[in-house]
Protein backbone atom coordinates (compact mmCIF):
# COMPACT_ATOMS: atom_id res chain seq x y z
CA UNK A 1 0.00 0.00 0.00
CA UNK A 2 1.60 3.37 -0.89
CA UNK A 3 1.32 6.24 1.33
CA UNK A 4 0.37 9.95 -0.43
CA UNK A 5 1.09 13.03 1.49
CA UNK A 6 -0.89 16.06 0.93
CA UNK A 7 1.26 18.47 2.02
CA UNK A 8 4.94 18.97 3.52
CA UNK A 9 2.88 19.56 6.68
CA UNK A 10 1.13 16.14 6.48
CA UNK A 11 5.22 14.09 6.09
CA UNK A 12 6.66 16.64 8.84
CA UNK A 13 3.59 15.12 10.97
CA UNK A 14 3.70 11.91 10.01
CA UNK A 15 7.72 11.72 10.51
CA UNK A 16 7.61 13.90 13.96
CA UNK A 17 7.75 10.60 16.29
CA UNK A 18 10.92 9.45 14.05
CA UNK A 19 12.48 13.04 14.33
CA UNK A 20 11.84 13.16 18.29
CA UNK A 21 13.79 9.99 18.47
CA UNK A 22 16.76 11.49 16.57
CA UNK A 23 16.63 15.03 18.68
CA UNK A 24 16.97 12.67 21.46
CA UNK A 25 19.86 10.60 20.28
CA UNK A 26 21.38 13.95 19.26
CA UNK A 27 21.14 15.79 22.62
CA UNK A 28 22.31 12.35 24.31
CA UNK A 29 25.35 12.37 21.79
CA UNK A 30 26.18 16.38 23.34
CA UNK A 31 24.24 18.30 20.07
CA UNK A 32 21.79 19.47 22.79
CA UNK A 33 20.82 22.82 20.83
CA UNK A 34 19.59 20.64 17.97
CA UNK A 35 16.08 21.34 17.00
CA UNK A 36 13.74 18.93 15.18
CA UNK A 37 13.42 21.21 12.81
CA UNK A 38 16.84 21.59 12.45
CA UNK A 39 17.11 17.95 11.39
CA UNK A 40 13.72 18.17 8.95
CA UNK A 41 15.20 21.16 7.36
CA UNK A 42 18.44 19.49 6.66
CA UNK A 43 16.87 15.97 5.02
CA UNK A 44 14.19 18.43 3.23
CA UNK A 45 16.58 20.79 2.01
CA UNK A 46 19.92 18.82 1.28
CA UNK A 47 19.34 15.32 1.57
CA UNK A 48 16.03 14.68 -0.39
CA UNK A 49 16.43 18.28 -2.70
CA UNK A 50 16.60 16.01 -5.67
CA UNK A 51 14.96 12.48 -4.59
CA UNK A 52 11.71 11.37 -6.17
CA UNK A 53 9.39 8.52 -5.19
CA UNK A 54 10.77 7.68 -1.33
CA UNK A 55 8.95 5.98 0.27
CA UNK A 56 7.92 6.35 4.20
CA UNK A 57 10.16 4.03 5.57
CA UNK A 58 12.69 5.35 3.36
CA UNK A 59 12.10 8.77 4.91
CA UNK A 60 12.48 7.40 8.74
CA UNK A 61 15.67 5.47 7.97
CA UNK A 62 16.88 8.49 6.95
CA UNK A 63 16.15 10.52 9.71
CA UNK A 64 17.07 7.43 12.12
CA UNK A 65 20.35 7.28 10.44
CA UNK A 66 21.67 10.65 9.07
CA UNK A 67 24.94 11.44 10.28
CA UNK A 68 24.82 13.89 13.71
CA UNK A 69 28.00 15.74 12.57
CA UNK A 70 26.18 16.54 8.43
CA UNK A 71 23.40 18.02 10.55
CA UNK A 72 26.01 20.24 12.98
CA UNK A 73 27.73 21.24 10.08
CA UNK A 74 24.35 21.95 8.20
CA UNK A 75 23.21 24.26 11.18
CA UNK A 76 26.21 26.17 11.77
CA UNK A 77 27.02 27.33 7.66
CA UNK A 78 22.91 28.67 8.37
CA UNK A 79 23.97 30.50 11.03
CA UNK A 80 27.35 31.95 9.68
CA UNK A 81 24.85 32.80 6.56
CA UNK A 82 22.51 34.46 9.02
CA UNK A 83 25.66 36.33 10.64
CA UNK A 84 26.81 37.90 7.32
CA UNK A 85 23.97 38.60 6.32
CA UNK A 86 23.41 40.83 9.23
CA UNK A 87 26.38 42.03 9.39
CA UNK A 88 26.11 43.18 5.19
CA UNK A 89 22.94 45.01 5.98
CA UNK A 90 24.34 47.22 8.87
CA UNK A 91 26.99 48.80 6.70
Amino acid sequence: MEIEFNSLEELYNRLKPALITKKGEMHRSGYKYIEIEDIWNYLKEIKWKKAKDLSLYEMVSDVLNVDDLLIDDYLKSKLNLRKREIYFKEE
